[in-house]
């Protein structure tokens, strides 16, 4: 009796280092394989921070709270600290139901549009802005993809993912990939390190003509983004060009950031071939 097998059965070596190239092609292969089969051709990215809440979520916080320390808030460094923390989130919380908005009215769109024609919403598949995301577009009755990333914090799949479009990644440059391969578009809400990451490399990869299909970036959240980073300062101080302004725009609403994708893309595509779109 043989006491081996194939080696594309053995777990040891396909986890080991002389694994890793088998491992980055199935990250390429299996979702290029899972798109095809579900249809998916063309899709609308929204990037943004896992932490923000619900609304609903962050007003009990807060009432929690504020019933927890009542009057003895304002003497308790903690408790002044977690008061704070809550109103933040409060805040916070109208990007997340912005976002939903917002792939809600892009998704209700896309649905007047021929199957093939059709731009499904994807996130990278966590809570916050890209559950919002995905909750938005399951409302409108469309695709919902979610890209999903292992991290030792913060990143369970969302329960608004359609059936089979729930990606689970190793790799973050694959994950990207797959993020930018299929996009027409690119929502960024207000986010930290990983939407800070996401966001410099899709601008990095326009400007240097990596990306060469036209594709609409939307900032969300203006007085946010201009508070993070300063784009004007970076013109001034001449490390990008006057005309790397013109990569992005800015939206603060969720209307005025639907309007805006709809527009730059019946103008951009509307000639093409390829995706033969977008009227309605």
């Amino acid at each position: 009796m043989k006491n081996f097998d194939k080696a594309y059965k053995n777990l040891d070596f396909l986890n080991s280092p002389m694994g890793r190239s088998v491992r980055i092609l199935s990250e390429f292969l299996e979702p290029m394989s899972r798109f095809k089969r579900e249809g998916v051709k063309n899709t609308i990215v929204v990037f943004g921070s896992a932490r923000i809440l619900p609304k609903m979520q962050a007003k009990k916080n807060l009432a929690r709270l504020k019933a927890r320390y009542g009057r003895t808030g304002g003497k308790n460094v903690a408790a002044v600290k977690a008061l704070n923390k809550a109103r933040t989130d409060l805040e916070m919380s109208s990007y997340y139901e912005d976002a939903a908005e917002v792939a809600f009215l892009l998704t209700r769109w896309s649905n007047t549009l021929t199957k093939d024609r059709q731009l499904a919403i994807c996130s990278g598949g966590g809570p916050g802005i890209m559950e919002a995301a995905n909750r938005g577009a399951l409302r409108a009755g469309g695709r919902s993809i979610g890209l999903n990333i292992s991290l030792p914090f913060e990143q369970d799949a969302n329960p608004y993912l359609s059936k089979n479009l729930g990606f689970e990644f190793h790799y973050f440059f694959m994950r990207k990939f797959w993020f930018l391969y299929p996009a027409k578009g690119l929502v960024m809400f207000p986010g930290g390190f990983g939407t800070l990451d996401e966001l410099m490399e899709v601008l990095t990869l326009v400007q240097t003509k990596k990306v060469t299909k036209p594709m609409p970036i939307i900032l969300y959240g203006r007085d946010y983004w201009n508070r993070i980073l300063n784009f004007r300062e970076m013109v001034r101080m001449g490390v990008i060009s006057p005309s790397d302004m013109n990569i992005f725009k800015f939206a603060d609403t969720p209307r005025e950031a639907f309007v805006m994708m709809k527009a730059q893309l019946l103008k951009i595509y509307a000639k093409r071939a390829h995706i033969g779109i977008l009227h309605g």
